[in-house]
């Protein structure tokens, strides 16, 4: 059997994280600056079964029998398997490596498994349509999260810009101009499972106040799809400072991540807020291109690790 390679991008939240578990839209689009990539490829000699996996940047380096249950590369191979209904494939080794942030909200573990899944099944010789992969990386990204939202699974299985409410049909949408990004990195690690967590708490605390937050959010969230279907892009930017005041409110912001934010706002960014599950992790803002150089140097100063430029269209 010859080797299948393949790849998925990563993935930034636009607006509307923490909100969108709740029930209210999100916007994200996806990154394809970085990407997770999978190659499965036979295993000589090995018995049916016999599944190898290679993970050097998690120092992976066993046969999956080797691994629990709760290992996500695992548990995404075994989700595999099971949608196709094959309980002994040829033997296969998997190549797992990774050029998104670990911990930073731009998607690593659902970028992961999507690969995982779509190597596998095209190994087998049986590809899996894009609903199902999906479900799949859902799935796996429960070991992740404990509550996703399925958002980051989906606008990287699809690839396009994803207007994403839970429990409704996914909504793919044009982008009339395109916009620039700018990715800065905190160099903290975001603990979304965590962040997930304290803000269920708080809601339980406050649910007044929190779901009069979370209906704000999503108001955002619907005016920025408006704003991103007419080409406007500086009321784009308003919207995002406006929703990173909310994700203050929430305490799912830090100070670092707010340093960033003020930084790149100062130095002529059109807008700028966290993305993910906040806490550490990433920055975004939308930057005219005339700009980049100075919102780099700004944020670069501000403290942090690391910068990915993305255009959306």
């Amino acid at each position: 059997m010859p080797a299948f390679s393949t790849s998925a991008p990563g993935k930034v939240i636009l607006f509307g994280e923490h909100a969108v578990v709740y029930g209210q839209p999100a916007i994200a689009v996806p990154v394809k600056e970085i990407s997770a990539k999978v190659i499965a490829s036979p295993l000589i000699n090995a018995s049916r079964g016999v599944i190898r996996i290679e993970a050097p940047q998690v120092s992976i380096d066993s046969d999956m029998a080797e691994l629990s249950d709760t290992d996500p590369l695992a548990a995404a191979v075994r989700a595999t398997l099971k949608a196709l209904e094959i309980e002994q494939p040829p033997a296969f080794k998997l190549h797992i490596s990774s050029s998104i942030p670990l911990a930073a909200g731009l998607g690593s573990g659902a970028a992961v498994s999507v690969a995982i899944a779509r190597a596998v099944s095209a190994f087998i010789g049986k590809p899996l349509p894009d609903e199902r992969v999906s479900a799949i990386a859902f799935e796996v990204e429960k070991l992740h999260h404990g509550t996703p939202s399925g958002i980051d699974n989906t606008v990287i299985t699809y690839k396009k810009p994803v207007y994403f409410v839970r429990g409704e049909p996914i909504q793919t949408f044009q982008v009339a101009v395109p916009f620039s990004l700018l990715i800065a990195d905190t160099g903290i690690p975001s603990p979304t499972r965590i962040a997930v967590g304290d803000v269920r708490m708080a809601l339980e605390s406050e649910p007044e106040r929190f779901d009069k937050i979370f209906r704000q959010i999503g108001e955002i969230a619907k005016k920025a799809k408006n704003a991103i279907e007419a080409g406007e892009n500086q009321k784009l930017g308003s919207l995002m400072n406006e929703n990173h005041g909310y994700l203050k409110e929430m305490n799912v912001s830090s100070a670092e991540l707010d340093k960033l934010v003020e930084a790149a706002q100062a130095a002529g960014a059109l807008g700028a807020k966290l993305s993910g599950g906040g806490r550490g992790g990433n920055m975004i803002a939308v930057v005219n291109t005339n700009d980049f150089e100075a919102v780099e140097k700004a944020i670069q100063a501000a403290g942090a690790k690391g910068m990915i430029r993305t255009t959306v269209q």
